[in-house]
């Protein structure tokens, strides 16, 4: 069994900040897979469904941001869980919008969410880090991310949740670079071909056929000239 956690804060008026993608993806997740309706345990929303045989539960804490690991640690305890059948999806103001990066383990980089989790259960859990930007200096990142998401990033916004969603089955067998590779097709699809191909070019000059000798009408080879320079000149008027 895994444990899915979007990480950002209870109630309407944060619904829309970038803080709360975490939020906003399990919540995509949720709908597009008919997970039951969300329900009030563990000091966070819960729901509990499947991806064919492997078993999920969806974590929304409610404690705030910056006391997300004890809704967290409540959870784990309940399904009997390790760390590393965790995976925390949260906001990255490193990476650009619309980026998004699978890592297991290692620091919490000033995230409080993250540096609470780590608090409770360390760092030996999985993470999906959500690029959201950073508004270019560190006294304005607090504004910044606890701000709706402007109109012009609904577009990727959309197609990095539904990439989320799309590759949600593999977040609950633990494949990395399996669900990257569904969230990629969202985020960055292939141009399709258009079908066409460049039309043949002629042989170069080098590669063409040797121009036909002037004593031959067909153009096929006849050996070597032998006539003298006389003999030519009377036949030019033959």
């Amino acid at each position: 069994m895994k444990l899915i956690v979007g990480l950002g804060n209870p109630g309407a008026k944060y619904a829309g900040h970038r803080h709360n993608i975490g939020f906003m993806a399990l919540d995509r997740i949720a709908a597009d897979h008919g997970f039951p309706g969300w329900k009030t345990k563990h000091q966070g929303s819960v729901t509990e469904g499947r991806f064919g045989s492997d078993r999920v539960a969806l974590l929304k804490p409610e404690t705030f941001m910056n006391r997300s690991g004890d809704s967290v640690q409540a959870a784990a305890a309940f399904f009997k869980i390790d760390a590393s059948d965790i995976i925390v999806l949260h906001d990255e103001i490193d990476l650009a919008p619309g980026k998004v990066k699978w890592k297991e383990g290692g620091g919490h980089a000033g995230h409080n969410g993250l540096r609470s989790i780590h608090s409770h259960l360390g760092p030996d859990y999985a993470r999906v880090r959500l690029g959201v930007g950073h508004p270019g200096h560190k006294d304005r990142v607090p504004g910044y991310v606890l701000h709706d998401f402007a109109k012009a990033d609904q577009d990727w916004l959309d197609d990095v949740l539904r990439g989320v969603s799309d590759g949600a089955p593999y977040l609950a067998t633990g494949d990395g670079a399996a669900f990257m590779n569904e969230v990629g097709k969202r985020i960055a699809p292939q141009r399709p071909s258009t079908g066409t191909r460049k039309p043949a070019t002629p042989d170069s000059p080098s590669r063409a056929a040797p121009a036909a000798d002037e004593n031959s009408a067909t153009g096929e080879d006849t050996g070597p000239d032998t006539r003298s320079q006389l003999q030519k000149l009377m036949d030019r008027f033959k």
